[in-house]
């Protein structure tokens, strides 16, 4: 069933979240219920101040984001209830806070909301995923990370543990068979027993002190290998891959390797665990400007000012994948949402043949590239809960009205 959404939903400066001092304790935005709505009207926008972080440190030299103004407003698509709606009212029902659009590389509209500002940096949950899938195709394209190598082979400490026989391919595209459930409505799912670890909820009686002694517990429910699953956990284990292989902290590798050549305007951050593991799954935080860059980085086959930061190769392998990976996935309960797509390198591919990626976050994040029209198209949201598949659908409904509205 469809989740509900408001008919227009309060700011957190109306809602009055952390205003006052000291700040009443029903305005308090606290660890044990930031991530939950309303509080994330506020608390996606200043992550840093709930959970420690790391940063991503800007470039010296910014790339250009010329603009190219075109009004919106009156585009409209069908929504899956069959409602005829336009992009201003789907925009202020669905949260959100930021909303930019660029078409060969010029913004066609830039906006904000509650409180959002172009130097504000929001949570992008599980877009984060394709920041590090990115990264790691970095350091495959410098012959420092093998995807076909074993995970024991990188992470000795796995030896033993559910993850022998796995390799990092199977990370990139969710295909271990580790078992691992990522209900958020159920406060014993694994997903949230692991953000006790990772130190995005107060931690519990048992919980493991960090991610590697949380991942060396896990079990699996199949063989590694021949169907894909959505586990966020395998993003953070694949973090530890890409600090090994590039033998660096996260945030460094990242600074060095992307942030820096992609000619980004402001820090980004990552929120790290006890032991200063990153939470590369969904605890990065950017701008909104900054997040178009890194979709415009792929629209533009990985060039960035004449440098080639991740190489055409890395992406028009994400695009059309191979037959191991397609096959996992058509066998999974995700083919039906994409019966033209499949899930490689740490993004979704909606429709390979027409050039669709989509990167997708919890609460209404997104960045949507149509690589053969060449827009990318990011928007930041703080929902009233955390997925809903026909609301995810109606964004990429809305999102393909904006491609071909613009042209």
């Amino acid at each position: 069933m469809m989740q509900k959404l408001p008919a227009s939903p309060p700011t957190a400066a109306q809602l009055g979240l952390m205003q006052g001092d000291p700040v009443p304790s029903d305005r308090r935005v606290t660890l044990d219920r930031w991530q939950s709505w309303p509080w994330n009207r506020w608390s996606y926008q200043h992550i840093e101040e709930i959970i420690p972080c790391e940063p991503i440190v800007r470039s010296a030299r910014t790339s250009d984001l010329p603009p190219d103004p075109i009004e919106l407003g009156d585009v409209a698509f069908t929504t899956g209830a069959g409602e005829c709606m336009r992009l201003d009212a789907f925009l202020d029902r669905t949260c959100t806070d930021g909303f930019l659009v660029l078409r060969g590389g010029r913004v066609v509209t830039e906006q904000y909301g509650n409180g959002m500002t172009p130097s504000t940096r929001h949570l992008l949950q599980s877009v984060s995923k394709s920041v590090t899938g990115v990264l790691a195709g970095i350091l495959t394209d410098r012959g420092e990370l093998d995807p076909d190598a074993l995970l024991t082979g990188v992470i000795p400490e796995l030896v033993g543990t559910s993850f022998e026989g796995a390799t990092v391919r199977q990370l990139l595209d969710m295909t271990t068979g580790t078992k691992f459930s990522e209900d958020y409505d159920d406060p014993e799912s694994d997903i949230c027993r692991y953000e006790g670890a990772a130190g995005w909820r107060p931690r519990g009686p048992g919980d493991d002190d960090d991610l590697l002694q949380y991942v060396r517990g896990l079990r699996n429910h199949r063989e590694h290998g021949g169907l894909f699953e959505y586990r966020s956990i395998l993003t953070d284990l694949l973090g530890i891959v890409v600090e090994r292989a590039g033998g660096d902290r996260f945030a460094r590798l990242t600074t060095g390797l992307l942030w820096a050549p992609l000619g980004a305007e402001a820090d980004a951050t990552i929120t790290v665990d006890r032991g200063g593991n990153p939470m590369t799954d969904g605890g990065v935080a950017m701008t909104l400007r900054d997040l178009a860059r890194f979709g415009r980085l792929l629209l533009e086959g990985g060039v960035v000012s004449g440098r080639q930061v991740v190489s055409k190769d890395w992406i028009e392998d994400t695009r059309r994948a191979d037959e191991a990976c397609r096959a996992a996935f058509a066998r999974s309960d995700s083919a039906s949402r994409y019966p033209k797509g499949h899930y490689r390198n740490q993004w979704w591919v909606p429709d390979a043949e027409a050039g669709i990626l989509l990167a997708a976050g919890i609460y209404g994040q997104f960045l949507y590239l149509d690589l053969q029209a060449q827009v990318a198209i990011a928007k930041v949201s703080t929902l009233p809960f955390a997925l809903d598949i026909e609301v995810s659908a109606d964004h990429r409904r809305a999102f393909a009205a904006v491609v071909e509205a613009i042209g």
